[in-house]
């Protein structure tokens, strides 16, 4: 009896460890969304309580249903998008273009276009701040980050940064968190006062991208060129951990059901990393995406990770004017990529 006691506790054990690695890990392709068209892309970005998916496509954001997985509207004459962040408790949408330095506000419902906004010089990563009540751009032409206001969408001012920003992220309690590329530092500021409060070195990270906040427990998670993410606390300002990732991160994003990070890279690749404690972490899978797919959004609701890219073909010679030339995108491949587990 005892015998058969014990061996009845191992198999149980047995069978929690393995579902236990079954919830940390078994990310797969579940669906294709094919967009098409010609151009690049830069970020994604979920918006859960809608159920929507917006996709920046060269000059144009494509609106996806991620319940039906179905192209359902798209914002026109964004040029040169790279990202759009939603104020829901206004019914408004923000979109960031390059091209034109400027911000394309729009209604969230019927996706019409309501202004046009001129922000700082090459706007890239665009986030909401609820604390502030301010949508952020972080502008990479002119070093600084340009606060608007979500519900009227006049300019509530401009905070010089220091260095170029890449990302961003917001606790939700009157601070962001900007990635400074060519500083290798994430600078905090006072969402509220519009002042730089404190600059924070990340190495061993290098050329930060990505940037992913775990608000509980105030801590960053940067994905650096030097195919690692670092781990940053917002009450330190100190380097946490340091953690392999691919090649040629863009994105970062934090599931706070699963408290896992994600890095997704242009190698084809998202790493998946685990906070075991707010000090210990580990890399639980690696995901095998697509080449290009360097960007990524997460949705909370359903744990699913959506990441895009194309399919490409020979690079152009290069030339005096463009000595490093990239492979050129095929037309009507661009596709969004739905992983779940």
């Amino acid at each position: 009896m005892k015998i058969f006691k014990f061996t009845l506790i191992l198999a149980l054990a047995l069978l929690v460890s393995l579902c236990g690695a079954q919830t940390s890990q078994g990310y797969h392709l579940a669906k294709k969304i094919l967009i098409g068209g010609e151009g690049g892309w830069d970020y994604l970005s979920v918006d859960a309580g809608a159920r929507r998916l917006y996709v920046s496509h060269s000059d144009h954001v494509v609106v996806v249903n991620i319940d039906s997985n179905t192209i359902v509207g798209e914002i026109p004459k964004t040029e040169g998008v790279h990202g759009v962040a939603v104020a829901p408790e206004f019914g408004h949408g923000f979109s960031s273009n390059g091209k034109t330095s400027t911000v394309t506000m729009f209604d969230l419902k019927t996706l019409d276009t309501i202004k046009e906004i001129a922000v700082g010089k090459r706007p890239d990563a665009i986030i909401y701040d609820p604390a502030a009540k301010n949508i952020f751009t972080c502008n990479g032409g002119s070093d600084d980050a340009t606060a608007v206001n979500a519900e009227s969408g006049v300019v509530a001012g401009t905070v010089s940064l220091g260095g170029r920003p890449e990302f961003a992220a917001a606790d939700g309690q009157g601070y962001i968190y900007i990635n400074l590329e060519n500083k290798n530092e994430i600078v905090a500021v006072d969402s509220r006062t519009l002042t730089a409060t404190a600059h924070w070195p990340i190495a061993p990270g290098d050329s930060p991208s990505g940037l992913a906040i775990d608000a509980e427990h105030h801590l960053l998670f940067s994905g650096c060129h030097n195919d690692t993410m670092i781990v940053l606390s917002t009450e330190t300002g100190k380097v946490v951990a340091a953690l392999p990732i691919g090649k040629g991160v863009d994105a970062c994003a934090f599931d706070a059901g699963t408290e896992c990070a994600f890095a997704s890279c242009g190698d084809g690749t998202i790493t998946v990393v685990h906070e075991n404690s707010p000090t210990t972490f580990s890399v639980v899978e690696t995901i095998a995406t697509q080449r290009g797919a360097r960007t990524m959004a997460l949705d909370p609701a359903t744990h699913a990770v959506f990441t895009a890219t194309a399919e490409f073909g020979p690079a152009p010679a290069p030339t005096p004017e463009h000595p490093r030339t990239r492979p050129t995108i095929i037309q009507n491949t661009f596709t969004v990529l739905r992983f779940e587990k």
